[in-house]
């Protein structure tokens, strides 16, 4: 009992800490991209969304071992073996030093290639998407180095660091491109610059801050454990298999896109990827919290432990994605307006469609980390991936036969739903937890509760007249059922009391001192 109160206060400590970075964040970038939209132009702006994307193209390598080094740290945490996690960082530091340079040769052959040769790039700018090319690809290879540190930071569960880090990153992010204003020179090829050197500095400040704090990060011999090492590759390359899929999904399709509709259509693109990152941000910070304690509940054996959090994780994810979902897909074309001031064509479908799969994709949003905790992805990693590339040939037979180019997300929704029921049945089977219950608890809840909530905002949105007052009022409505109908529906007797309990005590605690201060 004690454990799991600790458990939930670290979750609850870190989910705020991440939340305080998230909203300043979300902030500073939703003002950014305006600027950055209306400094590049339309062409720019999507030129450099696709060019950039290429180098993306290889991101899938640098997730996966990523989710590997941090699986490994996690369950050496929770066996509170510091020899372990010295021999995981050293090794987990070559690993990626390897992927560094088979990204720096995959980019500078194969990848300019296609960027020269395939892409639909206006001719006067070409010279200028090679430098942004090259920008893009050693700004990635500093993150990739620099992973096994990003990765002990949220394995010892320091969000406080990674909050101050988000700050400092989005600041500078603003203060590039405020400097495009004052520059004649071509702005694109300086925000490209800039932003190289703003990532550099940032993985060196992360490098710096385990160098200080975490023991394993002091290297001072680089030996390599070959058991180890084996160990780390086998996990890390079903991964890769597992990210394939999503990489289809985002970047295959951006260049698909840019193939049959020009890179116009790919700032339309980049916008609902701009609006979709911000909402998975939110999430994605809440998981981060929860992440660890997945993993470190399973390695010391408490499975009723991990139920817990796999439910309770997955079931607040999903509602969180609700609240900005629900009223951005109804309100998506003001909103848009109110933010850019000028929206591109198929901005609006695309933010829609795309904010759809993420709410979908939220359901089980807990589940990738829960079965990575078992250490067994192969069979998992190879189904799931099998369907998720379905998605970039049936996209190209849609544009051939002349469909509008959102068909990419419509076809995506029908293969997430595919993607989803295997995934509850993979993870469920293999952390032994009923599959019925997973259902009953998560799917039918969150379903009940998102569809109750979006009747009258729905109604509204097609009887109220159209302007900004009204989808204020629409947002303000939606946001509300969901709160009542997620604390009526959502959860449990059980979790109703624990949350009633959490709150009681903040109340207390705030009024005892209150007291103290008299």
């Amino acid at each position: 009992m004690t454990s799991s109160n600790s458990n939930s206060k670290r979750v609850a400590k870190n989910t705020l800490l991440l939340y305080m970075r998230m909203f300043f964040t979300m902030g500073v970038s939703l003002f950014t991209s305006r600027i950055v939209l209306n400094t590049l132009g339309v062409e720019d702006y999507g030129l450099y969304n696709v060019v950039g994307g290429i180098v993306v193209l290889l991101a899938f390598l640098n997730g996966a071992m990523s989710s590997a080094t941090q699986r490994y740290l996690n369950v050496a945490l929770g066996k509170n073996d510091q020899n372990e996690l010295n021999k995981i960082i050293r090794n987990a530091l070559c690993l990626h030093l390897v992927v560094a340079l088979i990204i720096i040769f995959v980019a500078e052959t194969f990848g300019l290639y296609f960027v020269n040769t395939f892409m639909n790039i206006p001719e006067p700018r070409m010279e200028i998407a090679n430098w942004v090319y090259q920008f893009s690809i050693f700004s990635f290879v500093a993150s990739v180095i620099s992973v096994p540190f990003t990765a002990s930071i949220i394995a010892h569960e320091k969000m406080s660091a990674f909050a101050w880090m988000a700050i400092f990153d989005v600041s500078a992010k603003l203060a590039i491109v405020f400097s495009l204003t004052f520059i004649e020179y071509d702005k694109l090829f300086i925000y490209a610059l800039l932003l190289f050197i703003q990532s550099c500095i940032t993985q060196y400040i992360y490098f710096m801050y385990c160098r200080r704090n975490f023991e394993e990060c002091r290297i001072k011999e680089f030996s390599i454990d070959k058991s180890l090492l084996k160990k780390m590759t086998s996990f890390s390359s079903w991964s890769i298999v597992g990210s394939l899929g999503y990489l289809i999904h985002t970047q295959g399709i951006a260049i698909v896109i840019n193939v049959f509709f020009g890179v116009s259509v790919n700032a339309a693109q980049g916008i609902s990827n701009q609006v979709n990152g911000i909402v998975k941000q939110f999430v994605s910070n809440f998981l981060m919290a929860f992440n660890p304690q997945v993993v470190k509940t399973y390695a010391a054996g408490e499975l009723t432990e991990m139920h817990k959090l796999i439910l309770r994780g997955c079931k607040v994810a999903c509602l969180m994605v609700a609240f900005f979902v629900v009223p951005l897909i109804l309100e998506a074309p003001t909103i848009l307006k109110l933010w850019l001031g000028f929206v591109p064509n198929y901005a609006v479908i695309f933010v829609r469609l795309i904010l759809l799969l993420t709410l979908f994709d939220a359901f089980t949003g807990l589940l990738a980390s829960a079965k990575g905790a078992t250490g067994d992805i192969k069979s998992y990693q190879i189904v799931l991936t099998t369907i998720g590339l379905t998605h970039l040939p049936l996209v190209w037979i849609c544009f051939k036969l002349g469909w509008e180019p959102y068909w990419a997300q419509i076809v995506y929704l029908f293969i997430i739903i595919a993607l989803q029921i295997v995934r509850i049945w993979f993870v469920c089977n293999a952390v032994k937890l009923s599959i019925i219950y997973f259902y009953k608890e998560v799917i039918l809840r969150c379903s009940i509760v998102i569809l109750s909530a979006t009747i009258l905002p729905l109604y509204m949105h097609f009887a109220l007249p159209n302007c900004t007052l009204s989808s204020m009022a629409v947002c303000a409505t939606s946001v509300i059922l969901l709160i009542l109908f997620s604390l009526g529906i959502g959860f449990n007797k059980n979790e109703r009391e624990h949350l009633i309990k959490i709150i009681t005590n903040k109340i207390k605690r705030k009024h005892n001192g209150s007291q103290i201060n008299c």
